[in-house]
C-alpha cells in the first residue's frame, strides 16, 4: 500500500486552529448579548424613573412653595417646588395676582443613577389671602381630597408596582 500524496481533509492542526477561532467568536457573542441585556435593564429602569418623575410633578395640580420625598419601589423621589421672581407680572393690577413656580423633581436609584425633570406652572392667587386659588374637589365618591394632588385612579398604576392578576414582563 502506497501512500498518496493528494489526499484530502483536515490534519489536526488545522482542526484544533478552527475550533480556537469558533470559540472566541462564540465568546465575544455571548458577551455582546449579555452586555445588550444589561443596557436593556438599564433603559428599563430610567424610563420607570422618567414616569415617576413625571407622575410627581402631574399630580401636583395647586403648587404651593415647599419640599417632598417619598420612596416607591427601588426609586427615591424628592419634589421641590419654589417660586420664581418674574418682575414683569408685578406690572399691573391684573397681572399681580400671578405666580410662575418651578417644580423639581428628582429620582434616584442604585448607586449613582438618577433623573431630574423641571417644569414651570403659573397659579392665580385669590385677591384676599394672597393662597393660590382652588376649587372644592371631590373625589368621583363625592368624598373630598386634598388639593393639589391627583386622586389614585383604579387601574392606573405606579412605576414599580403591579396589580394581582395582572403581570409584569
Amino acid at each position: 500500500m502506497s501512500r498518496r500524496l493528494d489526499q484530502r481533509g483536515f490534519t489536526l492542526l488545522e482542526v484544533l486552529i478552527a475550533f480556537a477561532i469558533l470559540s472566541v467568536a462564540v465568546v465575544a457573542v455571548i458577551q455582546g448579548f449579555a452586555q445588550g441585556l444589561r443596557l436593556l435593564k438599564t433603559a428599563g429602569d430610567h424610563q420607570q424613573a422618567v414616569l415617576l418623575a413625571d407622575q410627581k410633578t402631574r399630580e401636583l395640580v395647586i403648587p404651593v412653595e415647599g419640599r417632598e420625598q417619598g420612596k416607591e419601589g427601588n426609586y427615591d423621589w424628592e419634589r421641590v417646588v419654589t417660586v420664581v421672581p418674574a418682575p414683569d407680572l408685578a406690572r399691573t393690577q391684573a397681572t399681580n395676582k400671578w405666580r410662575i413656580y418651578r417644580i423639581d423633581v428628582k429620582v434616584n436609584w442604585g448607586d449613582k443613577r438618577g433623573v431630574e425633570i423641571v417644569s414651570l406652572r403659573t397659579s392665580a392667587e385669590t385677591p384676599n389671602t394672597g393662597a393660590p386659588t382652588s376649587t372644592v374637589v371631590t373625589t368621583p365618591s363625592g368624598a373630598p381630597r386634598t388639593p393639589g394632588v391627583l386622586p389614585q385612579t383604579p387601574g392606573m398604576q405606579t412605576p414599580g408596582t403591579s396589580t394581582p392578576g395582572m403581570r409584569r414582563r
